[in-house]
């Protein structure tokens, strides 16, 4: 039988409830010893928080980041293939969506492994889901550059394609930047556009936000702490 490779979602906040974990999950881990993971530490709580019986000193975890070598990929494309049964787990969210995964997951296909998703929290579709904007047609785009005029350029360049293809579009930014991105936003988008900000999703302190960025401006300039935010537009 061919190896199968289980991509797994972690909670992306510690306060929300895990209620989206099934008991086909459970089953997963409980039959499970190669782990690829992008953080040993949080893959191993998460693991004991579940209280599965599982003795964690038991299971291999392999680092999987976005610092792993096309050297490392083959090592752990080998150690798949020999397991029958390995799982991807990414920091928080989902493994492959803006977070790493699918590289391995690519290695996974060219070596006939099946690949099992697991549904799970998304902090981009959640934000999607409440942001009231395209969701029919929309883009990711990851991070907007650091640098304020390269930054700019792109925002402006974004909005003449939403407004063209009517497409929402999405970013995500290291959250010390927020304000920044933020202050980014309501200076180059047009009145009329329409932004929304999804911050702390599931977190204690969720708040998701849309309106037009004129309406945005009869307001006191919003300050964003420093927690995960997404971020998205529809001009």
């Amino acid at each position: 039988m061919p190896s199968t490779l289980f991509l797994m979602p972690l909670a992306i906040s510690e306060s929300e409830s895990k209620t989206w974990i099934g008991s086909g999950y459970h089953e997963v881990l409980k039959s499970t010893t190669l782990y690829f993971v992008e953080n040993v530490r949080t893959a191993r709580r998460f693991i004991s928080s579940l209280r599965l019986g599982i003795i964690i000193d038991q299971l291999q975890f392999e680092v999987l980041d976005k610092d792993t070598t096309d050297e490392q990929l083959k090592q752990y494309a080998s150690l798949m293939q020999q397991s029958g049964q390995s799982v991807v787990m990414s920091e928080s969210g989902c493994p492959g969506i803006a977070d790493p995964g699918s590289q391995l997951v690519n290695e996974a296909h060219k070596m006939g492994v099946n690949v099992v998703p697991f549904v799970g929290p998304s902090s981009l579709v959640l934000a999607l889901m409440g942001a009231g904007l395209n969701g029919q047609n929309f883009c990711f785009h990851g991070y907007l550059p650091v640098a304020a005029d390269e930054r700019n350029r792109a925002i402006s360049a974004l909005e003449k394609e939403s407004r063209l293809h009517q497409r929402t579009q999405l970013f995500i930014e290291t959250p010390y930047r927020n304000n920044g991105i933020w202050k980014s936003f309501l200076e180059i988008l047009h009145p009329d556009t329409r932004l929304c900000i999804a911050f702390d999703i599931l977190g204690s302190d969720q708040c998701i936000l849309q309106k037009k960025v004129k309406e945005w401006k009869f307001l006191p300039m919003a300050e964003w702490g420093k927690k995960p935010a997404v971020f998205l537009f529809l001009a």
